[in-house]
């Protein structure tokens, strides 16, 4: 073998991992979460090894996906940001192309993905991947961009209802396997989502006030922390109200409280709005998804 040959790839593969974000899992568990909660939901319990597997799966991919995407979109925009000035399209390491190139692949193994389950499920694939598309164009018009990405990382709750429900049920009538309840839950999620984002865009508003780019953070001012407070507060009582509707006991009672005391330590990483703060205070959310999981694991067992 050509060890020159055999170096280069390695280069180039440790530069795909890279741009995929492979060593910060915590961007897809954000959206694990409550896809899985949703599954345990709409089947009443454990889901099946098949459904989990593709939406774990499936989960990693549109998210590795999604960030070639947002990378090549982005590329103007991250040279002028301390924290995205090195990532590999925007430094020239990947080309636009490349990146274009790897999300296709990565998606269109995803969609095999999802073609196992059914065709509503299929079917209400595209819209969550016209959703995750828009949502990196959504900064340069959009007051609250966090709002459009609340919509895409939401998005697997009613694909996780659709792959429990979907069975049988013909095309034309698809929106007959996603009951209001599951729509409920994604308005729930989408507040968490505003939340951790928010807190994600106050480690960058210096830089996005300079370039240009519109995000909550921004939008909110002085007002920032308030509303990541709140955000989280309508979050934890609409999930807690919606599955305790459901399925009530004292896993997600207990969950509930477990998630606000979560809540309450990540006020006291942003009040200072200090970068380092508030980007301990995003990474951190996966565990609140997890421990809001975990109730309703609980409380279907």
């Amino acid at each position: 073998m050509d060890e020159t040959k055999f170096i280069f790839n390695r280069q180039r593969l440790g530069l795909y991992l890279d741009l995929i974000r492979w060593d910060r899992p915590a961007g897809w568990l954000l959206l694990l979460w409550p896809s899985l909660s949703a599954l345990w939901i709409a089947k009443g319990g454990y889901p099946g090894l098949h459904l989990i597997f593709v939406f774990v799966i499936g989960t990693v991919l549109m998210r590795s996906a999604g960030c070639c995407i947002n990378d090549v979109a982005d590329e103007e925009f991250d040279r002028h940001v301390k924290r995205t000035a090195n990532r590999p399209v925007t430094s020239g390491r990947v080309s636009v192309r490349e990146a274009i190139l790897l999300g296709v692949v990565l998606a269109f193994i995803a969609f095999l993905l999802v073609m196992t389950t059914n065709v509503v499920c299929v079917a209400w694939s595209f819209a969550a991947l016209v959703v995750a598309i828009a949502y990196p164009y959504a900064k340069r018009f959009v007051s609250m961009p966090q709002a459009v990405l609340g919509i895409a990382f939401s998005f697997g709750i009613p694909m996780a209802f659709a792959a429990v429900n979907g069975g049988g049920l013909a095309l034309l009538h698809f929106a007959d396997a996603v009951p209001i309840y599951a729509w409920g839950l994604l308005m729930s999620n989408l507040f968490w989502v505003l939340a951790y984002d928010t807190e994600y865009a106050m480690v960058d508003r210096d830089d996005d006030l300079k370039i240009g780019i519109k995000t909550s953070a921004i939008t909110l001012a002085k007002y920032d922390v308030f509303f990541v407070m709140f955000f989280y507060a309508v979050y934890l009582c609409t999930w807690w109200y919606l599955l305790d509707s459901r399925r009530p006991g004292v896993w997600i009672n207990w969950s509930a409280i477990l998630g606000a005391v979560q809540a309450a330590l990540h006020y006291l990483l942003i009040r200072r709005r200090e970068r380092e703060g508030c980007f301990k205070a995003f990474r951190l959310n996966h565990w609140l998804g997890a421990t809001l999981f975990a109730g309703v694991v609980l409380s279907y067992s």
